[in-house]
């Protein structure tokens, strides 16, 4: 599995209702809700920005096609809307995408140029099966970890938390040796012993789990 960008989309918020700052490859900008719904309209609102993409993906790829063939098409434009509406007790999401060129075109062009429109890769993405999936994102996911093993039990060290190594190492110095490298020694004594003294750490930086098990402790 690739993600479509390479880096993904960050948003945040502060108490400003509801001011989002959204940063892309490229800069950032901001989104917000109207007046109506409470919001400044300092920026374009979520709806906006989803008939956004349509509208800006199905250009783009008309000028494509357009200049690739030569045509002389100085101008085009897109008017994209959407509703939404009950049907069998499920909800139907319906997308309106009126497109208009400066020149008067044969109507050959101009059927050609609807299928392009209708392959547009956001089209393809709005026409196509899509799941949605949601993660509560922990401050421990983005902590670099390191893993020592002696093949029974994997110590886990994460340096960022790391505040007492000098307890380890007067408690246990046959495994824990900050002047090493690695500075972790998982075969330097039994995996009991390692055990009792990663429970030992105050911050949090040494964690452990029985390799066979894989039950995080």
């Amino acid at each position: 599995m690739q993600y479509k960008l390479e880096k993904p989309v960050h948003g945040t918020i502060g108490t400003v209702k509801y001011q989002c700052t959204i940063e892309w490859r490229n800069g950032t900008f901001i989104t917000d809700e109207p007046l109506k719904s409470g919001g400044q309209d300092t920026g374009p609102d979520p709806f906006t920005l989803l008939v956004s993409s349509l509208a800006s993906c199905t250009l783009a790829t008309l000028r494509m096609y357009i200049d690739r063939k030569g045509w002389d098409v100085p101008q085009i434009s897109v008017n994209a809307n959407f509703y939404q509406e009950i049907r069998e007790g499920k909800t139907v999401t319906v997308f309106d995408r009126d497109i208009a060129f400066g020149n008067p075109l044969p109507e050959e062009q101009r059927s050609r140029l609807l299928e392009i429109a209708k392959a547009c890769p956001v089209s393809k993405i709005l026409e196509g099966e899509i799941q949605l999936r949601t993660y509560l994102f922990r401050e421990e996911d983005v902590q670099k970890k390191v893993h020592y093993s002696n093949g029974e039990v994997t110590v886990v060290w994460k340096p960022e938390f790391c505040k007492h190594a000098a307890r380890c190492a007067s408690q246990l110095p046959e495994v824990f040796d900050p002047n090493a490298k690695p500075w972790i020694n998982a075969n330097g004594a039994t995996t009991e012993r390692i055990v009792e003294q990663v429970k030992r750490c105050p911050s949090g930086a040494l964690r452990y789990f029985y390799n066979e098990k894989e039950g995080t402790v």
